[in-house]
């Protein structure tokens, strides 16, 4: 009987133990924390007040070296394909179109001879390694710190960086075909048929005929035979 007190009295205990430190809690979540990062220095001094966010309006500050949401400024690519070739999951697909000539400059200086007719990231593949943005020699692949992309469809995960219309891959690669057909008439026709051609055709003069030289015979060596006198 006397133990059965003994549990009524330690459980009232406790309870309020635990519902002092409650309303300890609660008197002290009226002053709200500052919405700052783990690398803060004073991180961890914030002991005191609430820690609920107001998210989406209010979230916490994401580092600058995070791994996120891929971006590409079309703008500055050169259509390498080197982010292609190194991701792992291959998430990231380019069909380039060649040009005639220089179509422009990046921010950097870069010479742009390839059009993007379609460079798309699939963030539902991306595995957030980061090699794609290490091998840009642009430097236009970056990791933003958009890190909440979420949809209700996993094929709106596929984000499409080009801004060239059908119409318009058409025609730079029909303007790049029939530069490619121009250049090989002009190598292949020849140069008597070219107009203002004053050029006379070559005389090729033959060689002169060589005689080859008899092989070396060497003549066989012939001992005389020894006379009766003795004489050799």
């Amino acid at each position: 009987m006397k133990a059965y007190f003994q549990n009524i009295a330690l459980a009232v205990s406790t309870s309020l133990a635990g519902l002092k430190l409650t309303f300890k809690y609660l008197f002290e979540a009226r002053e709200k924390r500052t919405p700052i990062g783990v690398e803060d220095d004073n991180y961890f001094q914030q002991d005191k007040g609430i820690a609920t966010l107001q998210y989406p309006f209010e979230s916490l500050p994401v580092p600058d070296n995070a791994r996120y949401k891929l971006h590409n400024e079309i703008d500055d690519c050169i259509v390498c394909d080197k982010c292609a070739k190194i991701c792992p999951v291959n998430c990231i697909d380019i069909e380039p179109v060649r040009s005639a000539e220089v179509i422009g400059n990046t921010s950097d200086g870069t010479a742009k001879r390839l059009y993007a007719a379609k460079f798309d990231i699939d963030m539902a593949k991306c595995c957030f390694c980061g090699l794609c943005t290490t091998v840009c020699p642009t430097e236009c692949l970056t990791m933003t710190k958009a890190y909440d992309f979420s949809e209700f469809d996993v094929k709106d995960h596929n984000y499409s960086f080009g801004e060239m219309s059908l119409v318009e891959i058409a025609q730079k690669q029909k303007e790049f075909t029939d530069y490619q057909a121009a250049k090989s008439a002009a190598v292949q026709s020849p140069k008597e048929d070219q107009a203002g051609s004053t050029e006379k055709p070559k005389i090729v003069k033959p060689k002169p005929q060589v005689k080859a030289k008899p092989a070396f015979k060497p003549k066989p060596m012939i001992r005389k035979k020894p006379t009766e006198d003795g004489d050799q």
